[in-house]
């Protein structure tokens, strides 16, 4: 499989965009404030740990996305951000650009494994943005390939990366933020995407690489949880399950109903944050943990009793554009308010 990597490629994949924000810094006298009748009332004391919820047995993640890599971070940096800020593990991107590309092979994938371990983070998982350049059920039969090969480079990247989970988006009807996607007949688009799966499914299986299907709706493809079900126990393969994404659908479904029907189904998941508010359908729509109308109580408590124990990866595409360590711990400290864990104070 060729590793080259195309100029066109390189450009039309750049995406990042970014915000400012900062910590605020945290108090430590105890404090008197006054009521709406002007009544005296006692203010916890500044740095004391709040009480916590129900404990959710769940690992947090963070995806590097949230990060300002590479422009202003080196990837050991936001490995050791992430530890720092108390992330169990860490979801990587696969582009075509960078150490996390087909420019490097085992040994460079390898080192980044071992460099990891001795942060003392684990790699959660593999994604990419590929899948959209390079649809598995495009009219275009080169893109098609070059998404196969790409496919192919991931599993092997994954492997040598310490992970078992490859997120994979198995094709599209429509994708509305390109162009240069023709719209593919549902019937066709479905043929497409199982014969891609299938081709890719023994060198995953070899691997032992657990090829997570994501949920996205935007593409137009797999609207329904009865759908996912159907796609993913169609290939009787224990590496074939869902990497589940909440905000993806959250526009006109809820994730607490996705997660009820599929179950043990899913392998990853994406605690990505969505508002209803607005009607913005762009990425614009994602918000910082807890900053929109998810139920998250629910979405937990379904979870919970399918027995999912494994990772909730925060994913977010604009990393602050100052203090961007600020992103990081206060996703940290909102998934440990949401897991009942204790709060790290001060």
């Amino acid at each position: 499989m060729s590793d080259s990597v195309t100029p066109s490629e390189t450009s039309a994949l750049s995406r990042r965009a970014v915000l400012g924000t900062a910590l605020a810094a945290a108090g430590t006298a105890s404090a008197v404030m006054r009521g709406p009748w002007g009544m005296a009332t006692a203010v916890e004391p500044a740095g004391s740990s709040p009480k916590p919820g129900k404990r959710y047995e769940m690992k947090k993640s963070i995806n590097l996305w949230a990060f300002p890599y590479p422009d202003k971070m080196s990837l050991e940096q936001c490995l050791q951000l992430a530890k720092d800020a108390g992330f169990d593990g860490i979801e990587l991107n696969f582009d075509l650009d960078s150490e996390l590309s087909p420019k490097s092979g085992t040994k460079e994938f390898t080192g980044i494994r071992q460099m990891a371990d001795k942060i003392g983070i684990a790699v959660s998982g593999l994604c990419s943005f590929l899948f959209w350049p390079y649809p598995l059920t495009s009219h275009d039969p080169q893109k098609r390939a070059r998404g196969m090969e790409l496919d192919g480079l991931m599993t092997q990247a994954a492997h040598d990366l310490g992970t078992e989970n490859l997120l994979v988006v198995p094709g599209a009807v429509h994708i509305p933020w390109r162009t240069d996607y023709e719209p593919v007949a549902n019937d066709v688009c479905d043929q497409r995407a199982k014969e891609a799966i299938a081709k890719l499914l023994p060198l995953a299986e070899k691997l032992r690489i657990h090829m997570n299907i994501e949920n996205i709706f935007f593409n137009g493809y797999l609207m329904t949880p009865m759908e996912m079900a159907a796609f993913v126990d169609g290939f009787h393969s224990e590496f074939v399950h869902v990497h589940f994404d909440t905000g993806n659908i959250m526009q006109y479904q809820f994730p607490e109903h996705w997660i009820a029907y599929l179950g043990s189904r899913i392998r990853n998941v994406h605690f990505k944050e969505f508002t209803k508010k607005g009607t913005d359908s762009s990425l614009e729509a994602f918000r910082p943990l807890l900053d929109g109308t998810t139920n998250w109580p629910a979405v937990l408590d379904a979870l919970d009793t399918s027995g999912y124990r494994k990772y909730l990866t925060f994913e977010y595409f604009h990393p602050y554009q100052h203090w961007p360590e600020a992103l990081i711990y206060q996703t940290s400290d909102s998934l440990d308010r949401m897991l009942g864990r204790p709060v790290r104070v001060g």
